[in-house]
């Protein structure tokens, strides 16, 4: 069993940065890898960032690409996403998700969340 608590959250204006962290409980953290997610009002969670378990592989949405990094420290079982320039199509509910094996964009395929940080971005 894994338990996720994402922090880091806000209110920022456009162009600014926010970097979210997400906190793992549990065993083997880096036997998992980690994604983020989100999800606007109205609209599906999409796929934002995903990690290996060693950090090795990363992969962004073509959203947030050359914006947005994830990155990990597994000596303190935490994964972080670290937002700049941001827009206020951005705004949404951001979840961390963690999955045995490879990283991925699929949601489905993530057995454990977190209960979300809100991020809004003001124009």
């Amino acid at each position: 069993q894994v338990q996720l608590v994402e922090s880091g959250g806000g209110l920022v204006q456009a162009g600014g940065s926010l970097r979210l962290s997400c906190a793992a409980s549990g065993r083997a953290f880096r036997n998992y890898a980690m994604a983020w997610f989100r999800q606007a009002p109205g609209k599906e969670r999409e796929f934002v960032a995903t990690i290996s378990g060693s950090g090795g592989i990363t992969q962004h949405a073509d959203s947030v690409k050359g914006r947005f990094t994830v990155s990990r420290d597994n000596a303190k079982n935490t994964v972080y996403l670290q937002m700049n320039s941001l827009k206020p199509e951005d705004t949404a509910v951001y979840y961390c998700a963690a999955r045995m094996g490879l990283p991925g964009a699929l949601r489905s395929t993530y057995n454990y969340w977190g209960q979300g940080t809100q991020v809004t971005v003001s124009p």
